[in-house]
């Protein structure tokens, strides 16, 4: 016995699917407690990307501070050795670009 049709035509059953897939995506940004972007495409989501910025800023001060509490931690030798050196440009690096996002928060 086939399936009844749930949608009369195809145009209607492509227009749900464009209206499930806006909402999850709504859902997901709200999850990540970012607000929308605004309903005029050519406004722009400044609010939206300040949020983005700020978040940014946050994880890059986690993954900061998570570095140096690893390095801190290391021995002696490993601190002395080629490898730290490499590890401490890295972090060098990702405070750098911590420091330069903290101007747009």
């Amino acid at each position: 016995m086939p399936q009844p049709r749930k949608y009369a035509s195809a145009a209607e059953r492509q227009a749900a699917f464009r209206d499930r897939r806006a909402a999850a995506w709504t859902t997901q940004m709200q999850a990540k407690g970012l607000p929308g972007l605004p309903a005029v495409a050519t406004i722009p989501g400044t609010t939206r990307w300040q949020s983005c910025v700020r978040t940014a800023y946050g994880l890059l001060t986690m993954v900061c501070d998570e570095m140096q509490t690893y390095a801190d931690e290391r021995s002696e030798r490993w601190q002395d050795s080629d490898r730290a050196q490499e590890f401490a440009d890295r972090l060098t690096s990702i405070v750098e670009i911590r420091d330069a996002l903290e101007d747009y928060c």
